[in-house]
């Protein structure tokens, strides 16, 4: 499918030159205004996939006044990507609205007449209710990390903003893992609002295997009390060039990242708790090669894309298997290899 008019050069300048499979399949239908949801495995190029036929139809728009795509997303770190991405290829004027940062300031976003907002559901519902971001016009929704966004903690935000958006919107949904459930949830919150509009197709992509073919997976067997030293062990045998270290617990975080520190290893800490300054700066300082290991629980396992990540740590095994592939997907993107480490008690050795 051809993509011309966007920054070709900015294409080129970031090696982005040839579709991913993906990509290849998902382009074409998106241009055709389908409704989609789609599943592909993490690092294939999933954010790109529609992006890019998105951007060049806003380009090729006379409006340029009013919004006329909404990317919503399930954390902050994964907004502030997706709108970095935008800006990789793009000039189109984009506003980053998320919860936990003074409303004010995106309220003044809004008046400089984006043409793409992106942001969480609660917030953008709520720009919306206060009449500062017009729906009127938009065109296409994507929910990324759709299967997140429909989860019973997101799902009333998500739905009440489809619900305000115009019966004729285009829907796109994609994650690497899109349950059945997922799909149908959408499909009924879709023809509740226009029961005419086409079914939305579910499109999966044969699977790369990613996390047999790419990852090397090790198992570390620790009592839980002493899984921090292990922890610490494993950075000083194996010295990895970028790590992230995921625990389920947001109590753990602080205590595992004081306890690093006291042993002279340098790492930064990030939890839905951290103030939103602290986690961009730990975010920017990771990304940056400033610091080379991220404590953080699964906030981040949710379609982050940071460079260069050879090793993943998980201090404790998910109950979900998804939470396990969004985790172990933050390495061996985009075509590297990596590792993938569990530390694990007697129970969750015989689990894993």
């Amino acid at each position: 499918y051809p993509l011309a008019g966007i920054n070709s050069i900015g294409y080129a300048k970031n090696g982005i030159t040839e579709p991913t499979p993906v990509q290849s399949k998902v382009i074409p239908l998106i241009a055709d205004r389908r409704n989609i949801m789609f599943q592909s495995e993490t690092g294939t190029g999933k954010t790109f996939a529609y992006l890019l036929p998105l951007l060049q139809k806003i380009e090729a728009s006379e409006n340029k006044t009013d919004v006329s795509l909404m990317i919503v997303s399930p954390t902050y770190e994964l907004a502030s990507q997706i709108k970095v991405q935008c800006q990789l290829v793009s000039k189109t004027k984009c506003a980053l609205c998320i919860g936990g940062t003074p409303i004010a300031r995106q309220i003044e976003l809004l008046k400089e007449k984006p043409q793409i907002v992106i942001g969480g559901p609660a917030r953008l519902l709520e720009l919306i209710h206060l009449k500062k971001l017009k729906a009127h016009a938009i065109q296409t929704l994507v929910l990324d990390e759709a299967d997140r966004l429909l989860s019973p903690e997101l799902r009333d935000e998500t739905e009440g903003l489809l619900e305000r958006l115009p019966q004729t919107v285009q829907l796109i949904g994609c994650s690497a893992t899109v349950s059945d459930y997922t799909r149908k949830i959408l499909q009924k919150a879709r023809d509740a609002i226009n029961p005419e509009i086409s079914p939305i197709e579910l499109v999966t992509l044969p699977p790369e295997d990613i996390l047999r073919k790419k990852i090397t997976h090790w198992a570390i067997f620790a009592e839980r009390r002493d899984k921090i030293d292990t922890l610490r062990s494993f950075i000083n045998a194996v010295k990895p060039e970028k790590l992230i270290v995921f625990t389920a617990r947001t109590d753990q975080i602080d205590i595992i990242v004081s306890k690093l520190r006291y042993r002279k290893i340098e790492c930064e800490g990030l939890s839905a708790k951290t103030d939103k300054k602290l986690r961009k700066t730990a975010i920017d300082r990771f990304k940056s090669g400033k610091c080379r290991i991220l404590i953080t629980t699964d906030l981040s396992s949710r379609g982050l894309d940071i460079p260069g990540v050879t090793h993943v740590v998980q201090m404790d095994l998910p109950e979900s298997t998804d939470f396990f592939v969004h985790r172990s997907g933050r390495t061996a993107r985009a075509g590297q290899k990596g590792f993938n480490c569990v530390i694990g008690d007697a129970f969750e050795m015989e689990k894993f």
